[in-house]
């Protein structure tokens, strides 16, 4: 049985929480257009930004680690093969991962999605290891800058083109790009190759 002295600390303790109505919960689940502010809008670019920096540093270890004659292999018909794989990577840092943080593809990819599209199913052509791993290092280069260059000023709320918050659109687009990592490391260790960060 708790002292009535204890009991009023705890009391005094969970008074002392903060709290956010549910108005406000509501609100910012439904695209509040201030769900963060511009300092904090910084803290989810940078954690994301660092995440991409992990996921590239594995992407390039795994592209020079696979022997170029296992990059056209493919689990099965009807699926990307290594190269395909890799590319399809390059075409995200080129345009999903900038698009993310409200940032555009390259210029000459066009300004709308229907040019873009061919632009990036173009890119899935490439197979020789080296030309894929020259598109690589381009593409990261390219979209790594978006990232960082973009404004957090601007991405206190929902932004396009998705027109959602910036945890929203970090956590898919890391979402996205660890599912192809993982999908990688199966694909190498089907051909032989351990992941190089592996123990």
């Amino acid at each position: 049985m708790l002292s009535l002295g204890r009991t009023s600390l705890i009391a005094v303790a969970v008074l002392a929480l903060p709290t956010v109505s549910s108005a406000q919960a509501g609100a910012k689940q439904a695209g509040d257009p201030q769900a963060f502010d511009a300092k904090s809008a910084a803290h989810v670019r940078k954690e994301f930004l660092t995440d991409m920096d992990t996921l590239h540093s594995k992407f390039m270890q795994l592209a020079n680690a696979i022997p170029a004659d296992k990059f056209s292999w493919r689990p099965t018909a009807g699926v990307r093969s290594i190269s395909e794989v890799f590319m399809h990577v390059a075409g995200e840092w080129y345009h999903w991962a900038p698009a993310s943080m409200g940032s555009r593809a390259p210029a000459d990819f066009g300004p709308s999605n229907k040019e873009i599209m061919p632009k990036l199913q173009e890119l899935e052509k490439t197979t020789a290891k080296a030309d894929v791993i020259g598109a690589l290092n381009k593409s990261w280069t390219y979209g790594r800058a978006q990232i960082a260059a973009a404004d957090p000023g601007q991405m206190t709320g929902s932004y396009k083109p998705w027109g959602v918050t910036i945890d929203a659109a970090a956590l898919g687009m890391a979402g996205d790009l660890h599912e192809h990592l993982g999908q990688l490391i199966a694909y190498a260790r089907s051909v032989g190759v351990k992941p190089p960060w592996s123990k």
